[in-house]
């Protein structure tokens, strides 16, 4: 079965972690261009929130009190998209946790907890979209990190999570293509963004925890997460500045490795700026919530490696060949001069 993806228009789309950060900008921008969302989190009272405020602006919009580690209570989210809906359309694996501090210093417990929620909450995510998309078509994406690519210190925990889905989702894509299911999946891999993140991690450093400049507003991973919803894709980067260090992990890793050491956790630690701290450690229940994180950085609005990977990759290898072409004849004057 081929791939063929509705317009968002048309499109029912699941989202998890629905109410904080990435989730939340993906819900309001999909709303806002006229999908029908099922928005799950664990927060009832923010899920509620946000019902109430996109529904009285004319919004479709169901939803769901879910703990993305119990497959049960994933599997309700399912039965709510079809009571309300009749079905959904594409999937969104977007909830997530994590914790600050050494692999010895984060207990055990915590180190599991992380696990449940970020890779096994895909996981779950993951197969039950695959079952109700089966033969349907249409769209799982699984939201990322640049860390699926480069390791940083202080949250291994979460790195190791974010390098297990990356090959959670290239197995999940191999076994749907090779049945000819038609369904695509997208792995999205978001740099630093600005979202209450470092105030809802559960923190073992003796300083507040930060994101590491450069950061983007979670609307570019909106817009990275809503183009895979109805364009196939392998892989999308979310902001130039995460892809510029997996980029430099991969052609010189013992060099990364030592910059990392030099300067890693003096960039995720932010001194006198703790943050609200009503939002302080949703590891295990759920804390405020909200699109932004409190602490004063600065985010850019746009990513434009992001725009260029949304190009048709016809496009890309014209330009590519047009830039070595344009690059050749410029030697050849040269050389005649």
């Amino acid at each position: 079965m081929a791939i063929t993806l509705k317009s968002l228009r048309d499109q029912v789309i699941v989202v998890t972690g629905a109410t904080s950060g990435n989730g939340l900008a993906t819900v309001e921008d999909a709303v806002r261009r006229g999908a029908a969302v099922v928005a799950t989190a664990r927060n009832e009272a923010a899920l509620e929130a946000l019902r109430d405020r996109l529904s009285a602006d004319g919004g479709r919009i169901a939803i769901s009190v879910a703990d993305v580690s119990d497959m049960a209570a994933v599997e309700r989210v399912a039965g709510v998209a079809i009571e309300a809906f009749g079905g959904f359309d594409s999937w969104v694996n977007n909830a997530g946790t994590g914790t600050y501090g050494t692999l010895e210093q984060v207990p055990i417990a915590d180190h599991r907890r992380v696990f449940d929620v970020n890779y096994f909450g895909v996981l779950h995510g993951s197969l039950v979209a695959a079952h109700h998309l089966r033969g349907r078509g249409g769209a799982i994406v699984n939201v990322g990190s640049i860390l699926s690519d480069r390791a940083i210190v202080q949250q291994g925990p979460y790195c190791a999570t974010k390098h297990a889905v990356q090959a959670l989702t290239d197995t999940l894509r191999m076994e749907l293509e090779k049945e000819g299911a038609g369904i695509s999946v997208t792995l999205i891999k978001p740099g630093a963004i600005d979202t209450p993140f470092p105030e809802h991690a559960r923190n073992f450093m003796d300083q507040p925890p930060r994101l590491p400049p450069p950061l983007y507003a979670p609307s570019v991973v909106a817009d990275a997460v809503l183009f895979a919803c109805e364009t196939p894709r392998r892989t999308l980067y979310a902001g130039g500045g995460g892809l510029l260090s997996a980029l430099l992990s991969n052609a010189a890793p013992r060099l990364s490795d030592k910059i990392m050491e030099l300067v890693g956790t003096v960039a995720q630690q932010k001194p006198e700026d703790p943050g609200n701290p009503t939002r302080r450690d949703n590891l295990y229940e759920p804390r405020v919530d909200a699109l932004r994180g409190s602490q004063d950085v600065h985010a850019r609005a746009s990513s434009t490696v992001l725009q260029v990977q949304k190009l048709h990759p016809g496009f890309l290898l014209l330009g590519i060949v047009s830039a070595g072409i344009a690059v050749a004849v410029s030697r050849k004057k040269r050389d005649r001069v």
